[in-house]
Parts: C-alpha cells; structure tokens; sequence
C-alpha cells in the first residue's frame, strides 16, 4: 500500500469537519451507560413528534409507508429519514471492505477509524441527498407551492435531524451506551407502534359511532356496545380501517416463534490450550447473522421504493421507469401503491385477502424475501468477521482449539457448519417476515424480528456487564 493512493485516503481532507463522538478514555460504569441509553431513547421520541415548519401539505402518497418501523422514520416529523442513511452507508461500506473492494487493513487502528469515518462521510451525504429527494418529491407540497424559502427550510431541518441520529448512534455504538444504534431506535420504535395500536384511547368516528384506534381497547367497546357478542368479536378480529386483534395475534405469534427460534443453535465443543480441563463450547445459532439479512433486504427494498416512486412522478411513460415500478392510488386513499414492476414485487400483500386475492405476486414476493434473506445472511457471514477462516483465527488468537481437531482442520470443521447455520438462518428469517407481512401484525415482521434479536442481545450484554468472564465473552455464553 505504500506509496499508493487508496479510495479510502480521499476521505483524510474532510476529517477535521467531520462531527465525531470521541472514544471513552476509560470503561464506561454501568449506571451512565443506563443514562445514556435513556437519554438517546428519550431524543428519539421527541424528534419522532415533533413536526417540521414549513409543510404545506400531508397528503401525498409516502413511498416508504410500509418500511416505517424497521427503519425507526415518523412522516412529517424530525425522524423523517430515520436511519435509512445509516443503514445504507453501513452495508456499503460493510460489502466494500468484506470483499476487499476496499483496501483496507482493519488490524490497524488508523485504518479502522479511517474506514468509520468514511462510513459516516457517506451516511451524512445520503442524508443530504435523500433530504432533497424527499423535499422535492412533493411529499409536503410541490416545491413550487413551498417556495424556495421552505424548500431551503425543509432540507436544512431534515440534513440537521439525520446527522443528530447519526451522532446518538454513534454515542452507542462507542460504548457509552448499551448496543448498536440502529437496532435500538428500531426497536423502541416497533415496541411504541406496537403499543400504540393495542392499547391506544384514540377514537375516531367512520360513521359507525366512536372507535378506538388500539384494538384491545376496541374490543372491551364493541362488547359494551354493539348488539350481540358475535358483532363485537366480529368486528374487533376483522376491522380492516384500524388495528385488529388478529393483527394483536398474529403480533404475538410472531415474537414468540423469534423468541423460540433464537434458541436453536448448534454446539462445537472447544477447550482451552492454556488451562488444561477448561472444556466448554461455542454455540452457533441459527440467526448466526442475527438481524443484518433484515437490515440488507430494508435498505434495498427502501431505495429501490424511494427512487421508483419519485421517478414515476417525473416520467410516468417511460419504458425503463415502468419497468422499476408503477404506482397508483386506490380509490379513497391519497396513499400510492406499487401495481407493476420490481417495486409491486417486493412490496409484500398486506394481508391474507390481498395474498390470495394475486397468488402470482404472492409467491414471487416469497421467494425473493427468502432467497434474498439466505443469501444475504450466508455473504454477511463471510464479509463481516463471522467466517469460518476469521473464527478459526480468534480460537487461535485466545489459545482455543476444537475438541479431537487441529488448528489447521477447525476451518474445515468451522466451513461445515456456520455457512449452513447463516444460509438455513437467513431463509427461516425470510420465511418468518413473509408470513407475519401476510398475516398482518401490527408493525412489520421484519422490525419485530429485529426487536427480538435486539433484546436478546440486551439480554446478553447485561448478562456479561454482570460480570462473565473473558473465556465466556469469547464463546458469546
């Protein structure tokens, strides 16, 4: 590398203006990490209410509606974006430096922080450009109908919102908080939506007298007041203008099948070189990628949605432009749906009667979700310091061999089973996302999933802030 220039050197002449959270100089105690992570939950939610200045109108069709939860965005307000930008500039700079399109030493600090803040460069960038994307694909109005000074305004508070989650992110993610950023605004987004629409006092009026907005709430209030107790659990199962309990239901299958599902691992038995007796294992789980197949598939299907939504508006008639999505309304909605196209492809069917109703759509939409899942999850696992050649490597690195192998065989007994483990993995997550979009569950059943993981690993991380030791931090007991 000496003596050439990288992709990577460009990125040394923005550093001084780049806004950085700085490592912490000793561990973080237990008790700030707990006020940290309040402190940025609580930021969450308030940027999540409050709305922009400037918006003329909220009636346009959302592009992204239905990938809300997972990427923690609220319409209208500061959470616009979300963590869409994060996400996207992490898998590619993820992808970029796995398949070495990037030359990067990741065993050299300076390498390492370099690569990170490249990684924030781009995300900054991409909220910039998908702040303009937004403004101008008349989301809050035509920007004539704006005029410049709101259009201006809009961009400045979005571009100013997105790179403030990027810095709560980035709080977390250097460990004066507990986890990763992103999976925690998804998942104290899907765990408020998911409240929300079961418990909810909101009430509105369709004609029909007072409804509640929660479903559970609504079910107690048919009961008091409809004619008989068939209407009342009638219409609480199979409301479709509100929150259901069969949404509530499917809710709660899904979580539980995810929580079930983390259970299953495989265990290798391993003992240490050092400490001669010390046997114990390494599990490796069927989501050995955990959430990261979700994030993939999230940040592809929002970009594809974005880009072909806003390009139809601007030449509905061309071939290619018809060929990335068409989008029409349905009648009493100002709402866009995808109707031909690869977006109508992975936009999933709502619920069970819109599966049925186009079978074709139905088993495309499934076997791209799961096929893309598995794939996704089994390059992840080699890319990212998951593969059997870079586990080998940290077994050798902590004096551990595999029980009756050599060092130079755990490769080859690491490559029989954690590529299957993340491929199998991957596709179970596929299948679960399908089933619970077809189901209907209150947010999506890719953000419950991430939800899921993401507790589990709370879970685990308190467990080890409780004091494991350093052999079971290596082999994530």
């Amino acid at each position: 590398m000496s003596g050439q220039l990288r992709l990577l050197d460009l990125v040394k002449p923005f550093l001084p203006i780049l806004p950085e959270v700085e490592l912490p100089l000793k561990k973080v105690p237990f008790d700030e990490k707990v006020t940290w992570t309040f402190v940025t939950a609580l930021a969450f939610f308030v940027m999540s209410e409050l709305p922009l200045y400037g918006i003329i109108s909220s009636d346009a069709s959302d592009p992204l509606y239905w990938l809300r939860t997972i990427l923690a965005s609220s319409r209208g307000t500061l959470m616009e974006l979300g963590t869409t930008p994060i996400i996207t500039a992490g898998l590619i700079f993820q992808l970029l430096g796995g398949s070495r399109a990037l030359t990067v030493n990741f065993d050299l600090k300076s390498d390492r922080e370099l690569f990170q803040s490249a990684q924030k460069l781009l995300a900054i960038l991409l909220t910039i450009a998908q702040a303009i994307a937004v403004v101008f694909s008349g989301l809050y109005g035509t920007p004539s109908e704006l005029g410049a000074g709101s259009v201006i305004l809009l961009i400045l508070q979005l571009v100013g919102a997105g790179i403030f989650v990027i810095l709560m992110d980035e709080i977390l993610d250097k460990g004066y908080g507990f986890g990763a950023g992103i999976s925690f605004f998804t998942t104290i987004n899907v765990c408020q939506q998911v409240f929300w629409r079961a418990f909810s006092f909101s009430s509105n009026d369709f004609g029909r007298g007072t409804e509640y907005t929660g479903a559970v709430v609504a079910f107690f209030h048919y009961l008091y007041t409809r004619k008989s107790w068939k209407q009342a659990i009638v219409e609480a199962f199979f409301r479709n203008h509100l929150p259901n309990l069969l949404q509530v239901y499917a809710t709660v299958f899904t979580f539980a099948l995810a929580v079930y599902l983390l259970s299953f691992r495989v265990d290798i038995p391993v003992k240490s070189t050092k400490a001669r007796g010390a046997v114990s294992s390494y599990p490796v789980r069927l989501f050995y990628t955990g959430s990261m197949p979700i994030y993939l598939l999230t940040s592809f299907t929002a970009n594809v949605s974005l880009l072909s939504q806003t390009l139809f508006k601007q030449f509905p008639t061309n071939l290619l432009v018809r060929l990335f999505g068409t989008w029409e309304s349905r009648p009493g909605l100002s709402q866009s749906f995808a109707v031909s196209g690869l977006a109508y492809y992975i936009q999933p069917p709502f619920n069970l009667v819109e599966a049925l109703w186009d079978p074709i759509k139905t088993i495309v939409y499934f076997t791209i979700i799961v096929f893309a899942c598995s794939a996704f999850a089994k390059t992840w696992a080699e890319i990212s310091g998951s593969s059997p050649r870079d586990v080998a490597k940290l077994f050798k690195q902590q004096d551990i061999v595999i029980l009756g192998h050599r060092d130079v065989s755990m490769v080859k007994e690491l490559r029989r089973i954690i590529p299957v483990a993340a491929s199998v993995g991957g596709a179970v997550v596929g299948l679960i996302v399908v089933f619970s979009d077809i189901l209907g569950s209150l947010g999506s059943g890719a953000a419950i999933l991430v939800a899921v993981t993401t507790i589990q690993s709370y879970y685990e991380i308190l467990a080890q802030e409780g004091g494991a030791g350093a052999m079971s931090q290596v082999l994530r007991t």
